[in-house]
């Protein structure tokens, strides 16, 4: 049963995003406005993560210093407040299935940014290079199927619409609103690219400042901030803001509570016990788990053009991660031959 902790755990976080998906989709069409959306959450996540962080990290504020927090203000600003906005917006433009798709191709978005910044380098001749390159043009690839190709409708064998609206009557994507379309897939490729630059900006701060927790409780205050200023621009019709007994409030509490509290936790146990590409390996979970629960519970309506271009995303995906793999493969064996040659002729001198 302890060997199976890391799989279920993995599952679990996956299905914890299928659910951010489908209730943050259901709220925004039921007419919430998506960057309110937006600060309402860092608001729920700040209220948890705040107070924990002065409870057990309360000695450590004073370290942090002046340019630290610039930097952490900043990241807020590309990695949460631009990043997520751009998330929600497409959703709201498209479907809950194309956001899961498009996530997929994080880790490969991450893995470009870093080799411009020089952090990662391709051997051309290598199985490896070659992998890395084939999963980036996989992605790519991908990336233009959900956009110009929509394919013919699969609709669903039974639909339990739990939060259904009236938006949910028709969801297939007319003429009239192939460029939306279109423009919210490009809108999610403008995230998961802002969201793998912060990643690999964080990477660079967590060495110079290795606290996460107060790396992640500032980013999250700051973003409400910056988030609030941002919905009180788009949306000036405070009688908007108001929240009921509905699924636009529980969208909020479950991203704000159960996805930063919750899943963050379950993803660092998850990565400490397997590694970073354990859990990147399982994110196609999600795309599959979204393509039934979007139909099944909100009605959305998948088409194929969505289902093969997630498909070639998740090659993508998982031919940089094997090429990742590959290569630190080769790279402790080469550390390997090398000792023993050492070895080896240290034994040889001493004869």
């Amino acid at each position: 049963m302890e060997a199976m902790k890391p799989y279920l755990i993995a599952i679990v976080v996956q299905l914890i995003y299928t659910g951010m998906n489908i209730v943050s989709k259901a709220a925004f069409d039921h007419g919430i406005n998506t960057f309110v959306f937006m600060f309402y959450r860092t608001a729920a996540a700040s209220l948890l993560l705040l107070p924990v962080a002065i409870i057990l990290q309360r000695k450590n504020v004073r370290s942090m210093s002046l340019g630290v927090l610039l930097k952490l203000f900043f990241y807020a600003l590309i990695g949460n407040t631009f990043s997520l906005n751009l998330y929600n917006a497409n959703m709201k433009l498209t479907s809950a299935t194309v956001a899961s798709a498009a996530s997929n191709a994080m880790p490969v978005f991450t893995f470009c940014l870093a080799l411009l910044l020089r952090m990662e380098a391709v051997k051309l001749r290598s199985r490896s290079g070659v992998a890395k390159l084939a999963g980036v043009a996989l992605c790519l690839a991908g990336v233009f199927v959900l956009a110009f190709y929509v394919g013919p409708a699969l609709s669903p064998v039974h639909r339990q619409l739990a939060f259904a609206s009236s938006s949910n009557d028709d969801n297939s994507v007319h003429p009239s609103s192939r460029m939306t379309w279109i423009k919210g897939t490009f809108l999610i490729v403008l995230s998961t690219v802002t969201w793998a630059l912060w990643i690999v900006l964080q990477s660079a701060l967590l060495k110079e400042y290795p606290n996460k927790m107060l790396v992640t409780v500032t980013q999250c205050v700051f973003s409400t901030v910056q988030s609030f200023v941002v919905a009180v621009v788009a949306e000036r019709d405070f009688s908007k803001w108001k929240l009921g007994f509905n699924i636009s409030l529980l969208a909020i509490i479950y991203t704000g509570f159960v996805v930063t509290g919750v899943s963050y936790y379950l993803q660092a146990w998850c990565m400490e016990m397997k590694g970073p590409v354990f859990l990147a390996m399982s994110n196609p979970l999600c795309f599959v788990f979204t393509i039934f629960c979007s139909s099944f519970f909100i009605g959305e309506i998948v088409h194929l053009g969505s289902i093969v271009g997630g498909a070639l995303l998740v090659a993508g995906l998982y031919s940089v991660l094997w090429g990742k793999s590959k290569e630190a493969m080769e790279s402790e064996e080469g550390k390997e031959q090398q000792k023993d040659e050492a070895e080896a002729s240290s034994t040889v001198e001493q004869a």
